[in-house]
């Protein structure tokens, strides 16, 4: 597997050219990276119109993938999923149609996904799922998807759209949702950010494996890229609905000046999927799986998830998600999340046997190894399905106040107030607030929620 665009950069490095060009650092190193950070002289090719060593990099992406199509974004999966949006509508239009268009999502969607409704003015409506949600976490069942789907016959939305992986780590049936939007003649789109590994796991279940019909992966969450590295992925068979869009869209939504150094991390990724990470992932997916099972024999609650997180249920103890995580930096432990009742851990292919040996130590140290779970906790805070009394954009660009969250009871959302991680939003732009959303910001230490002003 070639990298081309990596290539181009380090010959042109080597010729230690006069760079009357930007950017200002004219490549002398103030941190390390500068040499290789370049903008778009010529062979270095365009992003969003590309032909050249970019073009021939997201093509070997493709190929890696297993999908239709593959863009790259160096704005990461916010840029993807705000071009996804937009593809839609730009497909939409094309067909024409005069009534208001929607979305139909699970509950737990990223705030940038909210964003971009805003931006493009969709609606949002959402699929109310039987299970014991969480605010990070609501996963929809093909059968709820159906049901909400056949209530819709007369005004089906534009595509359904689902988080999976999400935050605290749960896999959605992709495959029986998209057999069930493909019964309905919807698209199925995926915030598959944390998930772009899947497609190389013994048993393959990437969205462009099961059937979706566009998906983002943030190629930094798991894969060894930089900050910021996101693919675009449109399956084969919605290749000639959706590409014509894509990169017009991206165009929309993305910088002028992409970062040449998160563009050479996606093409030296390329050749790490082809030529390693299928048995790095064997063999971290293990050790993950024998640190989980370790730490359940210390009476260590486990919440089963995806095989790059181990999300420990700390609330069942009777202890704080943020109190562990506090207790594991003690044992040089960093977490990517922690809230009232979870902690969550985030692996890649490049997790160090060192790394769970540190997690290991601190499981025969933990307070929570001497707590007594509290039997049937459920812990954390429950999405909510509010009324909703303006439209997403007309919330978002409307004139707003900034109040208590006691005192937004009964008033309209106005920008969505969400700290990141999780970047899910407790109420969305538009939504009345209630006492069980007020009481949700609290629980988050959020004192001050963006309301619609009173005129």
């Amino acid at each position: 597997m070639e990298a081309p665009v990596a290539r181009f950069v380090e010959a042109y490095c080597n010729k230690n050219m006069a760079r009357f060009h930007m950017p200002g650092h004219k490549g002398h190193v103030f941190f390390g990276c500068e040499p290789l950070d370049i903008t778009e002289i010529p062979g270095a090719d365009v992003l969003y119109h590309g032909d050249g060593i970019i073009s021939e990099s997201e093509k070997n992406a493709g190929i890696l993938f297993g999908s239709g199509k593959t863009h790259y974004s160096a704005g990461g999966s916010t840029h993807c999923i705000k071009s996804m949006l937009a593809v839609l509508v730009m497909e939409s239009q094309a067909g024409g149609g005069a009534q208001r268009r929607y979305l139909l999502a699970g509950r737990n969607v990223h705030r940038s996904m909210v964003d971009a409704c805003a931006l493009l003015d969709l609606d949002l409506e959402f699929v109310k799922s039987l299970r014991d949600g969480h605010l990070c976490s609501d996963v929809i069942s093909p059968e709820e998807l159906r049901a909400a789907l056949d209530s819709r016959k007369g005004r089906l939305p534009l595509a359904v759209y689902i988080t999976s992986p999400d935050y605290l780590g749960q896999l959605a049936d992709v495959r029986g949702l998209a057999e069930a939007c493909r019964d309905f003649g919807v698209p199925l789109v995926v915030d598959n950010a944390h998930g772009a590994y899947l497609h190389f796991l013994e048993e393959p279940c990437h969205p462009m494996d099961v059937g979706a019909a566009m998906c983002c992966d943030s190629a930094h969450k798991t894969l060894p890229a930089l900050t910021g590295a996101a693919y675009l992925h449109i399956h084969r068979e919605y290749l000639e609905q959706f590409e014509p869009y894509a990169k017009q869209a991206l165009q929309v939504f993305g910088s002028t000046s992409p970062s040449y150094l998160i563009l050479q991390s996606l093409d030296l990724c390329n050749v790490y999927l082809a030529d390693k990470i299928r048995k790095k992932l064997s063999l971290v997916t293990a050790l993950a799986a024998q640190a989980e099972n370790e730490l359940v024999e210390h009476g260590i609650c486990i919440r089963p998830s995806e095989p790059l997180k181990i999300v420990i249920h700390a609330g069942a103890h009777g202890i704080s998600g943020e109190e562990t995580a506090q207790e594991m930096r003690r044992y040089q432990i960093e977490c990517e999340y922690a809230d009232d009742s979870f902690v969550v851990l985030m692996l890649s292919p490049e997790t160090e046997e060192r790394d769970f040996c540190r997690l290991l130590r601190w499981g025969k140290e933990s307070r929570l190894r001497g707590s007594e779970p509290v039997h049937g906790y459920a812990g954390g805070q429950k999405a909510v399905l509010p009324e909703r009394c303006m439209t997403i954009r007309e919330a978002v660009f409307c004139e707003n106040e900034l109040i208590a969250p006691q005192e937004a009871v009964g008033r309209i959302c106005a920008a969505e107030t969400v700290s990141c991680p999780p970047a899910v939003p407790i109420a969305i732009s538009g939504e009345r607030i209630s006492q069980e959303m007020a009481e949700t910001f609290l629980h988050y230490g959020i004192s001050k929620v963006s309301v619609v002003k009173r005129r």
